[in-house]
């Protein structure tokens, strides 16, 4: 009877280690002193490491000031901004300019406002490039991906990180627990089959 057992005592000592693993990349938060040992959850003791590597990564590999400035500068949405300026001349000369300049209004001719507009659209257009790009220099400037990163990750939450991950990856957090106890049951079978063997 005890033999027969074996290999229920391995698949639970089997689930049993992987489930305290996998609650251990979490918990304790804090610092925990047995005797000599010092006891923390991985995440929370590696927290400001992952932050470090986590904003070299992104602002190195996924997400940098100059995709920013290609957006910026991109011929596509250059081709919206004029539109918008377009539709603000239009409501400029034919609204705006009669509340704040009305006797001005009153002796222009539709000829005079379409050269108005043509020769302001020809100078914003001259202006634009330059304007984008300093004000992508500015942006770049004061934007800081990788401390923007290493910050939101040093203050997340340590309970809001394991919800995020477990919400992500609970299948495979229980197929490890499941694992386990599989393999062990399988020790468990190789133990019996070996004190057969005796």
């Amino acid at each position: 009877m005890i033999i027969l057992t074996l290999p229920i005592i391995a698949a639970l000592t089997g689930w049993i280690t992987n489930f305290i693993a996998i609650k251990m990349l979490f918990h304790p938060r804090e610092k925990v002193k047995i005797l000599f040992l010092e006891i923390q959850g991985i995440f929370p003791k590696r927290q400001k490491k992952l932050a470090e590597k986590l904003g070299k990564v992104v602002s190195d590999e996924l997400f940098s000031m100059e995709d920013v400035r290609s957006a910026i500068t991109n011929p596509d949405n250059l081709g919206e901004v004029h539109q918008v300026i377009d539709e603000k001349l239009d409501d400029f000369l034919e609204n705006r300019m009669m509340e704040s300049m009305p006797m001005l209004y009153v002796f222009m001719s539709d000829e005079m406002r379409v050269k108005i507009k043509a020769t302001l659209q020809q100078e914003l257009e001259l202006m634009l490039p330059e304007l984008i790009g300093q004000f992508a220099n500015k942006i770049e400037k004061e934007v800081d991906v990788e401390r923007t990163v290493y910050e939101k990750v040093v203050n997340f939450s340590s309970d809001k990180l394991e919800e995020i991950l477990y919400s992500i990856m609970q299948k495979e957090f229980k197929f490890i627990e499941i694992l386990g106890g599989v393999l062990g049951f399988i020790i468990g079978l190789i133990q019996i089959g070996l004190l057969q063997l005796q």
